[in-house]
């Protein structure tokens, strides 16, 4: 894959990773490629979006049909306009923080019969929707595509992340197909930390670059659980 040169406002912007050894210009450039599509732009969404943005992703396709209401605003801090739609606001956020990417809103619920076209248009797909019908569709879809998913979930004081990779462990291992949004806990009914989804969201965007850039171990066949009330990381493999 050829090299896409940086300007100099990039060269400067992005200068902690220039430096970086492992990451350096080649996956600076990387990253600059990539396509990258972030499902839900709530709590987990806001600091994927912040952080992929910030570090340069090219092109960066974020999914929400929500409105941003007053009880979003303590978790999810790049929306500051009740009522906007957040992939709109979201999209906003980015743009402004770096105007070197290209941002692209779908501004629309995923259903099946659109979620195939919205995914195929991106190499990496990052889920952190809080249904599991969504969850499932972004799943099927990215391993139908051959591509890597990054997924976090949160509940109360606790969340986990995970990567689902082609040919690799998928969805269905992770969670049974018996499973239902009504078995689990929302975040109307039992809270939500805000601070958590800080947590979480920053370290899916961190499997993202790894992913991207390939640097490193991602939690391939591995689920990182935090545990925020006890201060704890674990892990377990599926």
């Amino acid at each position: 894959m050829g090299s896409d040169p940086l300007s100099p406002e990039e060269t400067r912007r992005y200068a902690r990773h220039l430096t970086l050894k492992g990451m350096g210009g080649a996956g600076q450039q990387a990253l600059k490629r990539a396509r990258v599509l972030v499902v839900g732009a709530g709590g987990l969404g806001s600091p994927v979006v912040a952080y992929l943005a910030g570090a340069g992703v090219g092109t960066l396709g974020i999914v929400d049909h929500d409105a941003v209401s007053v009880s979003n605003l303590h978790r999810q801090v790049i929306h500051t306009q009740i009522g906007a739609n957040k992939a709109e606001s979201a999209g906003q956020f980015a743009r402004a923080l770096n105007p070197h990417i290209n941002v692209v809103v779908h501004g629309e619920r995923l259903d099946a019969g659109n979620v195939t076209a919205i995914v195929s248009g991106y190499d990496l797909v990052l889920d952190g929707t809080d249904n599991l019908l969504t969850r499932r569709l972004v799943a099927a879809a990215a391993e139908a595509l051959n591509l890597p998913l990054v997924s976090g979930a949160v509940s109360m004081f606790d969340g986990q992340v995970t990567v689902f990779a082609p040919g690799g462990t998928c969805f269905d291992d992770l969670y049974p197909a018996e499973a239902d949004d009504a078995d689990l806990p929302s975040c109307e009914a039992t809270g939500i930390l805000g601070p958590l989804t800080g947590v979480i969201g920053t370290l899916m965007a961190m499997e993202a670059v790894k992913l991207i850039t390939g640097i490193g171990e991602p939690l391939v066949g591995r689920v990182l659980t935090y545990d925020g009330k006890g201060g704890r990381f674990s892990e377990f493999e599926y």
